[in-house]
């Protein structure tokens, strides 16, 4: 009864990816502010509504061809929205390494989806690798929710998750591009 109510209201996938948006950009303002618990929060509740938004567009039957160019651009957005707070932060505490580390992170997670749309443009499926946007949020989150520790030890999980991220990602767009090298080097 309330899946009916939802889908037959006036509310778009579009609002939803916009909702997504806006959580994305608090919780890049949370960084910011170093308020670790309430930015992981925030990214988490952004990036559940960037996965609603292509499930209520299929169920509802409002998706549009431009909703679905719409979600793809945000979700990137969003990442490099809270990936380049995190990267000022690093930059406030000196660590280099960790904005390098940043950087890679965030050109790879760009190309993981550029390979995957590339590879679709030319008839070739490409969901394989390691760093798919699911596996992304959740280092994403972990990093941000245990920046330091999460008052349950002194443990910092920041740094170690934006290398994790870079090294992922990194391998994530090698496997996308041997593969569409594999499937296009195939006989038809």
């Amino acid at each position: 009864m309330a899946r009916t109510a939802l889908i037959e209201s006036r509310l778009t996938p579009n609002a939803i990816s916009l909702t997504g948006l806006l959580g994305n950009l608090l919780a890049a303002f949370l960084v910011l502010q170093e308020l670790w618990l309430w930015a992981g929060l925030a990214f988490i509740a952004g990036s559940v509504m960037d996965t609603l938004d292509g499930r209520y567009s299929r169920m509802s039957g409002k998706g549009t061809p431009f909703g679905a160019f719409l979600d793809s651009t945000l979700d990137r957005i969003e990442e490099g929205i809270v990936l380049t707070a995190v990267a000022v932060y690093f930059v406030r505490t000196d660590d280099e390494v960790a904005v390098a580390a940043v950087v890679i992170a965030v050109l790879a997670s760009l190309m993981v989806s550029y390979t995957r749309a590339r590879a679709e443009a030319l008839g070739v499926e490409c969901k394989v690798g390691l760093a798919t946007r699911a596996v992304r949020v959740v280092i994403i989150s972990a990093g941000l929710l245990f920046a330091q520790g999460l008052g349950i030890g002194t443990f910092e999980l920041l740094e170690p998750a934006i290398y994790l991220l870079a090294g992922l990602t990194t391998v994530t767009v090698i496997q996308r591009v041997l593969h569409v090298r594999r499937e296009l080097r195939q006989p038809p």
